[in-house]
């Protein structure tokens, strides 16, 4: 047991003196939480404190109808602006978003004939249904206005529309819950977690596999057999170094995260840790077989970095895999990137019992085991 300390020990203080090592387990984690973090912050599900959303009004002599049409768009987080018909010029880019209304709307509307909308948008399938929505709401509540104004006033004014506003309201609709509320993680919610997970594999995989590379080339290896201490210790200690490298990662990250991002881990931590304690292992494992396969150094960190990425991708680690297409979701359940990050979400994101994950956990130690049984047979001194 003292020969698997000594040579986990003398692994980690070597991969702690690489600069590159040092870069990519303190200095780029933070760097990625910030930019996926402020990329991802645009699938949020819900729309609560999102920025409003612009869109291009067109309506000719719109009338009255205009400030109430206006006042329900901007309820509904939308920053309308106003014009009487669309002009695309060299100097104005056309429009993302048009509501286009009917001409003279409000005298339609005075006179009880109907008028008709359109919407048109250039964003993805998923953001505009959710515009839709959105938009409808609006238009439906104006009709509601409509209604009770020309019910209860003289005529159908803004003077009616106004006193339709500031009436108080009569009936308050309470709304909870039924059942555990779920969100597509965005923000620093999707980035951490899954720039945490990344980096543990890209780490391991590149830096941890590089170095038993090196170790062999030089030579170094051949010391070892010929100390007195078995090939099992061996591979066990090289284990452990890699580990404790995986370890100082995830450490680093979630005290990154947390104190930095501001993250909030839910209320089940200890679950979570155990989650990427079962991650490292997994990472300690690949990255020890990928040292054994690996010919060169340059082969080494060139494959870790090829499989760390597409992981990460397939996995979920760079956008919620909600809004991935359906054979991406497929893909994520078969790869270990995918398990881990379902885990992390359903404690974090969806604050699932922990009891939850436990299938992924298990598997991930299979996954690990498997990868450390590779690695010892293909182990070899030279």
């Amino acid at each position: 047991m003292r020969d698997i300390f000594f040579i986990g020990w003398q692994d980690v203080r070597f991969q702690l003196r690489d600069g590159s090592t040092l870069l990519w387990l303190f200095v780029m984690p933070p760097i990625f939480f910030f930019f996926i973090g402020t990329v991802t912050s645009g699938f949020s599900s819900g729309m609560s404190g999102a920025q409003a959303t612009k869109l291009t009004v067109v309506a000719e002599n719109p009338g009255f109808l205009k400030e109430q049409v206006d006042l329900r768009l901007v309820a509904n987080d939308f920053a309308p602006e106003w014009v009487e018909s669309l002009e695309t010029t060299a100097e104005k880019a056309p429009a993302t978003r048009t509501l286009t209304f009917d001409a003279g709307m409000s005298n339609k509307v005075v006179a009880g004939e109907p008028v008709s909308v359109v919407y048109d948008t250039k964003s993805n399938s998923l953001t505009r249904t959710f515009e839709e929505i959105r938009i409808q709401r609006a238009l439906y509540t104006v009709l509601a206005d409509v209604i009770i104004a020309d019910a209860t006033a003289v005529s159908l004014t803004s003077d009616a529309l106004a006193a339709v506003n500031e009436a108080p309201r009569v009936w308050a609709l309470e709304v909870s819950p039924a059942g555990a509320r779920q969100e597509i993680p965005s923000g620093f919610e999707q980035a951490v977690p899954g720039i945490l997970v990344m980096f543990t594999l890209l780490v391991l995989l590149t830096s941890g596999a590089t170095m038993l590379v090196q170790e062999r080339t030089k030579g170094l290896l051949r010391r070892l057999a010929s100390a007195p201490m078995s090939r099992g210790d061996v591979i066990a200690g090289k284990w452990q170094g890699r580990m404790v490298l995986a370890a100082i990662q995830v450490s680093t990250a979630l005290v990154i995260g947390t104190f930095l991002f501001k993250m909030d881990w839910g209320p089940n931590l200890a679950a979570v840790i155990i989650v990427l304690v079962a991650w490292a292992g997994f990472c300690a494992s690949a990255g020890l077989w990928l040292g054994t396969v690996a010919k060169t150094d340059a082969q080494a960190g060139g494959l870790g970095v090829l499989a760390a990425n597409l992981l990460a991708a397939l996995g979920g680690c760079w956008w919620p895999i909600e809004v991935a297409p359906d054979w991406m979701q497929v893909v994520q359940k078969l790869i270990p990137t995918g398990w881990t990050m379902d885990a992390l979400h359903k404690l974090i994101s969806f604050q699932a019992e922990p009891m939850s994950v436990l299938p992924n956990v298990l598997v991930l130690i299979v996954a690990a085991a498997v990868f450390g049984v590779l690695a010892a047979r293909r182990f070899q001194y030279e």
